[in-house]
């Protein structure tokens, strides 16, 4: 999906420190309200698009007795999730290619992880292929909230969610052209702005955890990647929305 001299930053334990296994704002804070908003029956199947560690998969099987299931590309986080969390299934595969029949599952959950597809709309499609009419997508992400310094962010040397960060309308005018009806869209911002407090309280300073992150891959410039998530305006949301039932 990325080119592999391009920083993996999910991958690095320089973020881990701060997030815990979720590798996102809010941890999960958002999940936990997907499930509630979509009314999830236990024994729901559900898809995890970007699984990563498996720790979303894990708490839908513990808390919410769902069938889930986790898919994600990087076998360096899938195989930290099999030894932590042996009893969940995670495979390894790409959000624009899902390996499932149509109409199969009754939920996708993809958190922090379409901002990092570089074929969103290939995802999206496929997403709707294995959804059952009438089965929801919850959606927990970054958004750039100001367009015009989209490019400053997609230049980083950095494969992370802030990378291809898109504005609110772009999203969901994506949606719409897959046949997506949507539900609600709501600002989780000040989870965003709490991650940043986390990270300063764990590594010192944003300049710091930046440098860190250089220091692992030798490729961030921790002074654009600061400046063009300034310059953005980067803000996190989550959306939620079905596929119709016609």
């Amino acid at each position: 999906m990325v080119k592999s001299d391009v920083f993996k930053l999910y991958e690095s334990d320089v973020l881990r420190l701060a997030t815990g296994d979720t590798l996102r704002p809010g941890g999960f804070v958002l999940t936990d309200l997907g499930v509630k908003s979509c009314a999830f029956l236990p024994g729901a199947r559900v898809l995890d698009v970007g699984c990563g560690r498996g720790a979303t998969v894990e708490r839908l099987v513990s808390q919410y007795h769902l069938q889930a299931i986790g898919l994600d590309p990087s076998e360096v986080l899938l195989e930290y999730g099999r030894r932590k969390y042996p009893a969940i299934n995670l495979i390894q595969g790409l959000g624009e290619e899902l390996p499932f029949p149509a109409n199969h599952m009754d939920g996708v959950f993809t958190e922090c992880a379409l901002s990092v597809m570089e074929h969103l709309d290939k995802a999206l499609k496929e997403i709707f292929r294995v959804l059952k009419p009438g089965g929801w997508l919850v959606i927990n992400d970054v958004y750039a909230r100001n367009s015009d310094r989209l490019q400053a962010l997609q230049e980083l040397n950095l494969d992370s969610c802030i990378r291809r960060a898109l504005p609110k309308e772009q999203l969901i005018n994506m949606l719409l052209e897959q046949e997506f009806y949507m539900v609600n869209w709501t600002d989780h911002t000040n989870l965003l702005t709490q991650l940043m407090v986390d990270l300063i309280m764990t590594h010192g300073s944003m300049n710091e955890f930046w440098l860190k992150s250089s220091s692992c891959s030798g490729s961030v410039d921790s002074s654009l990647a600061q400046a063009a998530i300034k310059q953005a305006k980067m803000g996190y949301f989550q959306l939620i929305a079905k596929k119709d039932v016609s």
